[in-house]
């Protein structure tokens, strides 16, 4: 069965300090333990590539994505000592990235309009 699609999908990179990359995944344990309890996420990960890490994280909608970074909000200000966001990306569909643009701004994202595609 096809549904409308509400997903959200956040893509944050992070670049770690120099000598805080231990630091960094003791966190990011924290942050999977956090959101483990987040009926609203999809999917929850961590990828590595040296210094540099991406989350990849997915919500059924603008109201998960903003619970999430609600109930992450301590842990990431704690990760943003040791490591700056590079990058960080939004995608949803428009009705959804309405609900996000202002919540997100002082992120400074770039948002991405889903267009074209389903939900099982």
């Amino acid at each position: 069965m096809v549904s409308p699609d509400t997903v959200c999908t956040l893509v944050p990179y992070f670049q770690v300090h120099e000598g805080k990359l231990g630091e960094f995944r003791t966190l990011c344990d924290r942050f999977v333990e956090t959101t483990t309890s987040e009926a609203g996420c999809v999917h929850y990960a961590f990828s590595f590539d040296g210094q540099v890490v991406h989350c990849r994280e997915g919500y059924d909608d603008a109201a998960a994505v903003l619970a999430h970074l609600d109930n992450v909000g301590a842990l990431l200000q704690e990760a943003l000592k040791i490591a700056q966001i590079t990058r960080l990306e939004v995608h949803a569909p428009p009705a959804e990235l309405a609900k996000l643009r202002a919540p997100l701004a002082g992120l400074k994202p770039q948002f991405f309009a889903v267009e074209l595609g389903f939900r099982r």
